[in-house]
This record gives structure tokens, sequence and C-alpha cells, in this order.
């Protein structure tokens, strides 16, 4: 990513662009929280979008920081996340609470690879506030969500897994790791590989709306991502599903109406009643699928001709609240492996 910014290496350059320009990407962004209490919904809902800014803010200056090697990125990650371990107390057992913690956390466990793994300046008593907030506020929020019997869309399995893997890593812990892979693969939840994606690629939630579905998308390929870099082959589970998932999603909302739809009984019994795929958000493309089609294709030689429609579309990726993004210069590089 440094060769290409700093070689202006297009098409990566132009995600590079649109993030330097992101205000959460800023050294002088100011910070909505820090909070004692966080949620995306019930009492303390008027928190949602300040603390998302204040998270999108630590990843994002930890990824500028990266890349650019400007220590005031690294200066204002590292202000937003101690500011929050130190004042953070809870997150309340409200509805959406498992997607706050796996969206939020995965932000944050990302930062601090970026932080801790480069001579960011960040503090061992520092580490050792922001290590606590992870431990003790937000993965109790995901064991909760795996030990609950299945109840919501696959989305959220995704996301929370997303969360948990990169957590497992970040602390060398082996059994979470196993446990979050064996959820991906094995879980009894709407999201996992076999349970979000049928085999003809159609999703869950095709039959919710097309922007649920992609956030779905977007959380499994990162879990699989992540394990790629540990060594693991997760993409090519059930014969490679994912890649028909993301063809399946990225056919329809170019236009293509020739997709098979079926009513399938989801695992938790409360979403099957959705007879047709849904035009809700059809067209709109988050950036999720140059991860996707760096692996596929360029990793593994297989052919993704709708994926690569959609990117010739809307390549260079930007921003997304809930994924890693800008994709044209973060996955764009077929590795080694």
């Amino acid at each position: 990513m440094q060769g290409v910014v700093q070689n202006k290496t297009l098409p990566g350059y132009g995600s590079y662009l649109l993030l330097a320009a992101h205000p959460c990407a800023s050294p002088s962004y100011q910070l909505n929280g820090p909070f004692q209490t966080i949620s995306r919904d019930g009492e303390f809902r008027f928190t949602k979008s300040k603390m998302e800014m204040d998270f999108s803010a630590a990843y994002l200056n930890a990824l500028m920081w990266a890349i650019t090697k400007n220590k005031e990125h690294a200066k204002k990650a590292i202000e937003v996340l101690v500011a929050y371990a130190d004042v953070l107390k809870t997150i309340p057992a409200t509805n959406d609470a498992p997607l706050l913690a796996g969206l939020e956390g995965s932000k944050i466990v990302n930062a601090m690879e970026l932080l801790l793994h480069s001579n960011s300046g960040i503090k061992k008593e520092q580490v050792a506030k922001i290590n606590k907030m992870i431990t003790g506020i937000f993965l109790p929020v995901c064991d909760g969500f795996y030990q609950a019997k299945a109840y919501t869309n696959g989305n959220w399995g995704a996301i929370v897994t997303r969360m948990y893997i990169g957590a497992a890593i970040y602390f060398n812990d082996e059994k979470m790791y196993n446990k979050a892979v064996d959820f991906y693969t094995n879980g009894n939840d709407n999201g996992t590989i076999k349970n979000y994606i049928n085999d003809t690629g159609q999703i869950q939630e095709s039959g919710r709306d097309q922007g649920h579905s992609q956030l779905g998308l977007g959380g499994l390929a990162s879990i699989c991502e992540i394990a790629w870099n540990q060594g693991d082959d997760l993409y090519r589970a059930l014969h490679n599903r994912l890649l028909k998932g993301f063809e399946y999603v990225a056919k329809y909302n170019l236009g293509n109406d020739d997709v098979p739809f079926v009513v399938w009984k989801d695992v938790t019994g409360k979403y099957s009643d959705w007879t047709k795929i849904s035009t809700i958000s059809r067209g709109n493309f988050i950036p999720v699928y140059e991860m996707v089609y760096n692996h596929y294709v360029r990793r593994k030689g297989l052919a993704m001709p709708f994926t690569k429609q959609v990117i010739e579309k809307i390549r260079p990726e930007g921003y997304d609240r809930d994924q890693p993004a800008f994709g044209t210069l973060t996955f764009n590089n077929p590795g080694n492996k």
C-alpha cells in the first residue's frame, strides 16, 4: 500500500485519495465521545452515529498511519481508543448489542494490530487499558451471542464472527480462533457459510433487501481473508460457496432478473416468508467486492464475471461504515500464498 501511494499507482491510488479525504481519517478529527454507555438502540441510541464515527476514526487513522507513516495519524488513533478505554463502562443488553460489539469491535482490533506492531508510540499502559475494554466489554457480548439460540438474520453471525476471529488473532488465542472457524463452517445460525448462501448463490436475506445481503457477504468475506492470513483457506468452503454468493448478488444488482429464487426455511424459522427476491436497495453497491475478486480471480485464477462488472462500475472502492472498505487499495494484491 505504501508503494501504491508513493508511486500514485492506479487503480489503488484512487481508493487512497478517498480514504485520505474522509473526515474520519483526519488527524484533526474531533471526538464525539467518549461515552460511558454506547448503544445502537434503546435509551442510549443517541450515541449510535457518534460512537460509530469515533471508532471509524480510530481505525482509519491507524490505517493512514500504516500507509503514510505520519505520526499524527497514530496519535489520533491512540487518543480515540484511550479516551474510550478510560470512560466506557457498558454495552447494554439491547437487541442490537451483538451488532454493535461486532461492528465497532472489529475497528478497534484492527486499529490495535496496526498500532501495536509498528513504532506508533503507543504505551504499554495504554495497550493494557484498551485490551481490558475489548475483553471486558466487547467480547462478552460476542460470547453471549454464540451461547444464545439462533434468533437473527445471517449478517449478525457474520459480523460477530469477524470481530471474534480478529480478536482471537490479536490476543493469540487459538481456542477463540478455532471457535470462530467452527462457527463459520458448522454453526447452527443463519450467519454461517452453509446457512447464509445456498448452492445457487442465493442469500438468506435476498428476499429482505440487497443492502443487508451485501452486509452479510462482506462479513463472511472478511472472515475468510483474516483466516487466509493465518494460512487457513475458508474461501474454498463448500466448493467456493462464497464466490457463488457474490456472483448471485452482483448479477441481480447489475439489473439481471434471471437469478433463481426459492423460499427456504431459515435456521430460526422467523425469516421464511419471503416469496421473491427483493428490489429494495437494488443497484446500490457497497465496497465489499475487491477483496473476494482479489482472492478468487487474482490468487486462484477463477472466474467472477459479474463481480468484475461491479468492480468496473464502482472502482475505486470507497468508505463504508460497517466494512473494511477502500478495497481497491487494501485488497488489490494477490499475495504470495
